[in-house]
């Protein structure tokens, strides 16, 4: 099948505007617009994320000018961080309003972040990794 030289991209499709890492979070700033409840909007990050991001900083989103931020979750409605997102990727999302504000909930599996996760604990703190080469 050939590709189309020339097709119309849908009206949801929204490209971000910048990518910042502010006050531990990574804000993705998405053009000013009402994004309505219960609606999907493909999200693109078209910018670099930010060297100084860490890689547990809460993904969140602001609108337009606007200075309110939105939580980017997962399906299972945990806040999406940092580790989990990728420049030039495209990110399907639902939005989900309350009466005080909203969320951008994905819709499918963010990129996998690396799994630190003690394989179990007893009440007694961890011992510290071994230093490379040690």
């Amino acid at each position: 099948m050939a590709c189309k030289s020339v097709c119309k991209l849908c009206d949801h499709l929204v490209i971000s505007q910048a990518v910042t890492f502010t006050g531990g979070n990574l804000v993705i700033n998405l053009p000013a617009g009402n994004y309505n409840n219960r609606e999907k909007y493909c999200i693109v990050v078209a910018q670099a994320i930010p060297a100084a991001t860490t890689i547990n900083a809460p993904v969140v989103v602001t609108i337009g000018t606007g200075t309110q931020t939105y939580p980017v979750t997962n399906r299972c409605c945990a806040q999406l961080t940092a580790c989990a997102i990728r420049t030039r990727t495209r990110y399907s999302t639902v939005v989900s309003t309350s009466g005080t504000g909203g969320t951008f909930k994905l819709l499918g599996s963010a990129c996998p972040c690396p799994a630190n996760n003690l394989p179990s604990i007893n009440g007694t703190a961890p011992a510290a990794p071994a230093a490379p080469g040690a």
